[in-house]
C-alpha cells in the first residue's frame, strides 16, 4: 500500500519496462481505493499516454524524495492508438501514481505533499 493526504491506497507495482508499457491498458474499472504505482530507474521529466486505457484517471508525479511534483487530473480515456495525446510531469519524477480519475482533486494535492511508500521501493535504484 501507499499512502497519500492522509488516504490509504492498495497498489500495483510497474517496476520493470514491460509492466510500465502495459500500465492499467485495457482494464475497465478499478477499485475505488486501488491504483498503480509506477517506480523507475532514476528521475527524469516523465510523460503518460491514455492509448488503450479505458478507464479515466489522474497520473500524479512524484520527484526521488517522494514529493508531489505536479499532477494531471481527469485524464479521459483514449482509442486513438499512437496518436493518443501525451500527459507530462511539469518536473523531474521517479515515482507516479496512477488513480481514479477524481482523486487527486479531491485530496487536495499540492506541490511538495509526501507520498508513503515502503521503504523497498524508496531506495530501489
Amino acid at each position: 500500500p501507499v499512502t497519500l493526504k492522509g488516504e490509504r491506497f492498495a497498489v500495483e507495482l510497474a517496476l520493470d519496462d514491460a509492466t510500465r508499457a502495459r500500465g492499467l491498458m485495457y482494464r475497465t474499472s478499478m477499485e475505488p481505493e486501488h491504483g498503480m504505482l509506477f517506480v523507475f530507474p532514476g528521475e527524469d521529466y516523465r510523460a503518460f499516454w491514455m492509448k488503450n486505457t479505458k478507464i479515466p484517471l489522474d497520473i500524479l508525479y512524484f520527484d526521488a524524495d517522494r514529493r508531489f511534483v505536479s499532477g494531471q487530473f481527469n485524464v479521459p480515456t483514449c482509442s486513438a492508438g499512437d496518436r493518443c495525446p501525451n500527459y507530462p510531469s511539469e518536473g523531474p519524477a521517479k515515482y507516479v501514481l496512477e488513480l481514479n480519475a477524481g482523486v487527486g482533486r479531491k485530496l487536495g494535492l499540492v506541490a511538495g505533499d509526501v507520498i508513503g511508500i515502503p521503504d523497498g521501493l524508496a531506495s530501489r535504484d
